[in-house]
């Protein structure tokens, strides 16, 4: 049986389950230098675990750009600084409604928080704290956004 789901079925199959990943943006928002450095976490509507604002492409925004709006719109930042170059990525599966686990690569870039508000599009939905850098990988649960985290 093995050997025809891998033969005959195995090439019809291959492509759906090896399928490329989705793409995301992400903010890493901070404020403060060295040991002061705090990182701004946001809490996810659908569990209430703590990650950074993330969302997907947006036709017309340039990478930094979506994680800039996202900043906004999951963490009420205002105005802030993006650096052109992602720090790292990391990967996580998405859990749709339907129940189907979507594998999602995030491009994570940094932003220099410079001004925040307390009213902002999904500010009803998330809380959001600014932990120490060295507090926040212990609240996120992504192994690889943990290292970023870490080494940021």
């Amino acid at each position: 049986m093995i050997k025809l789901i891998s033969g005959v079925w195995g090439s019809f199959l291959a492509p759906m389950l090896g399928r490329p990943k989705h793409l995301q943006m992400a903010a890493l928002c901070y404020r403060g230098t060295g040991d002061s450095k705090e990182v701004l976490l946001v809490t996810s509507r659908g569990t209430g675990r703590w990650i950074i604002p993330k969302g997907w492409p947006i036709r017309g925004l340039n990478s930094p750009e979506v994680a800039l709006r996202e900043a906004w719109e999951e963490a009420g930042v205002l105005k802030g600084k993006s650096d052109a170059q992602p720090v790292g990525t990391y990967t996580y599966d998405k859990q749709l409604d339907s129940g189907v686990a979507l594998p999602v690569e995030t491009l994570v870039y940094p932003v220099s928080v410079e001004a925040m508000r307390d009213n902002f599009p999904e500010s009803h939905e998330r809380k959001r704290m600014w932990v120490r850098l060295s507090d926040a990988a212990n609240m996120i649960h992504e192994p690889e956004l943990k290292t970023i985290l870490r080494h940021f």
